[in-house]
């Protein structure tokens, strides 16, 4: 099984770092491919939903057959770190291809991810960056990885 974590746009500033250091966890744990398209220009007001489904058909092409996606997307459900954890290992198990965890930009993603979406997973209730939603993702996938191999780094309750 391997996972996939696309994004719009690269990191910046002190942020980049943090996420480098967790995809590089999680890589302990998973096979991750990391992959960014490029941000689409915003040029005029009304241009959201424009660059919401330019930027969703670079990430959708990013996404080989057959493999589930995961939206990151504000209306999703939230997971517990353990409930992570368990689907990916259920997806392991049941010989699954793999995941793809989509973060949108600025703007979000366009109805056609969210349409293609196995999960839509909230992050938190807050709207975050999407630098800052990357760097939680990343975090939560070394956790699940630790959590999945009975390492004490997680100490939920969950």
């Amino acid at each position: 099984m391997k996972l996939l974590l696309l994004a719009v746009g690269r990191p910046r500033g002190e942020a980049a770092d943090l996420i480098a250091e967790y995809e590089s966890r999680a890589r302990r744990y998973f096979p991750l491919d990391v992959g960014e398209v490029k941000e689409e220009a915003f040029r005029r007001a009304g241009d959201a939903a424009r660059v919401r489904d330019e930027e969703g058909k670079r990430l959708l092409a990013r996404v080989p057959a057959g493999v589930e996606i995961v939206a990151l997307h504000e209306t999703g459900k939230p997971w517990t770190s353990q409930q992570l954890a368990d689907w990916l290992n259920e997806l392991g198990v049941r010989g699954s291809p793999g995941a793809a965890f989509v973060v949108g930009g600025a703007y979000g993603l366009s109805d056609e991810i969210l349409a293609r979406a196995r999960h839509r997973l909230s992050l938190s209730a807050m709207t975050l960056p999407h630098e800052i939603a990357r760097l939680v993702l990343a975090e939560q996938l070394y956790r699940a990885g630790t959590i999945l191999r009975g390492e004490p780094y997680h100490k939920g309750r969950d």
